[in-house]
């Protein structure tokens, strides 16, 4: 497999297994105990490690958030403790979520190898989150919280190539996300308030800027030796097959 193709298969597991910890009820519960909303510890959480600035040059990071959204988390958070304790939070939680999780994934010692090389390659122009959240020291340094944590890097180093891509392509963010498979409820999700324009015109530019998200991306797993980047999509789907295992009454 290309690069490029390592990068286009291995995005939806990325983005899945990356963003997984965010659901678990204890980093949920980390929101009441710093004392600000779920949706103000998901904003500065994940944009807090850009420390201390506005929320319009969060909202110029994160992209796909309605800015208007995206102040009413980060300014709520603000009020009550500085974003870099929340994106410091985040992480602690992510940590913990891996190590309880994926210590024991199938071969995760060489999934944290493959995943942690692929991270250091890659290329942080033009990305601000990754380049913060990958400057960020590791407090665990558990195998599954590594893992975790690589994660948590591919995922914003694939949502920082779509956003770039997305800008390339003339379209703007809300409208790639009508575009996207959620539609409305996506745009609604990510809180842009309707009307909203025709989507048709929009799919193919999507699909451009999604093959160009991968092109960009592409070059972070030029790291992988030939034959590595199919072990890293065969043990990332094993990943996953592990989390959705049922877990033992009792």
């Amino acid at each position: 497999m290309t690069p490029e193709q390592v990068a286009a298969a291995s995005k939806p597991l990325v983005l899945e297994l990356g963003e997984a910890f965010s659901r678990c009820p204890g980093t949920l519960r980390r929101a009441r105990l710093l004392g600000i909303s779920g949706w103000a510890f998901y904003i500065t959480g994940r944009a807090g490690a850009l420390g201390d600035v506005r929320a319009e040059t969060v909202a110029a990071a994160l992209g796909f958030i309605a800015p208007d959204a995206v102040a009413d988390g980060w300014d709520g958070a603000a009020r009550t403790v500085r974003p870099v304790e929340v994106a410091a939070a985040n992480l602690v939680e992510c940590c913990r979520w891996g190590a309880q999780h994926l210590d024991d994934a199938p071969a995760v010692t060489r999934l944290v190898a493959l995943v942690e090389r692929t991270v250091d390659a890659a290329d942080a122009s033009g990305m601000p989150l990754f380049a913060a959240w990958r400057a960020m020291p590791v407090p665990d340094r558990s195998p599954g919280a590594r893992l975790a944590v690589g994660l948590l890097l591919l995922r914003e180093h694939f949502a920082g190539a779509h956003l770039l891509a997305v800008r390339a392509s003339g379209m703007n963010p809300l409208e790639a996300v009508l575009a996207g498979p959620e539609g409305e409820a996506g745009a609604a999700a990510c809180g842009w308030p309707p009307p909203y324009p025709p989507v048709g015109p929009l799919v193919r530019r999507r699909l451009w800027a999604e093959a160009v998200t991968d092109r960009l991306a592409s070059a972070a797993f030029r790291a992988l030796a030939p034959g590595e980047g199919e072990e890293l999509l065969d043990l990332l789907s094993a990943a996953r097959l592990h989390l959705r295992r049922p877990v033992p009454a009792g």
